[in-house]
């Protein structure tokens, strides 16, 4: 299985980039619907839908619905490791995006002195 299926392949990189890229759609789907539970944990849904879809790809692979040696572990780790890019990722997107309250809670405090 190792020479068949070599961590360094083009396919390893196809699964990253398109968990990684699902992860981001679907988490910006979230993001944008009128629900606040949903907007609040968009990261969290995307990631998990984009789980979803790799391990289907992966079911459709060993039911032979694709040309492929069927399943494969490393493809699903490839498929984590694109989920877990996108989540640092749109992570560090919130965080850098939130308005920085530090200063003005700061001030009222110091104002009230």
């Amino acid at each position: 299985m190792g020479d068949e299926d070599p961590w360094l392949a083009r396919d390893k990189l196809y699964h990253v980039l398109f968990c990684f890229s699902l992860t981001l759609i679907f988490s910006t789907l979230a993001n944008l619907t009128r629900y606040p539970f949903l907007r609040r944990h968009s990261i969290w849904i995307g990631s998990i839908a984009s789980l979803f879809a790799g391990a289907a790809k992966e079911v459709a692979d060993e039911l032979g619905f694709f040309r492929s040696a069927g399943a494969s572990s490393r493809d699903t780790f490839a498929d984590i490791l694109g989920v877990l890019l996108a989540g640092f990722a749109l992570s560090l997107v919130k965080r850098c995006s939130r308005p920085n309250n530090h200063a003005t809670d700061h001030t009222r405090w110091v104002s009230l002195v």
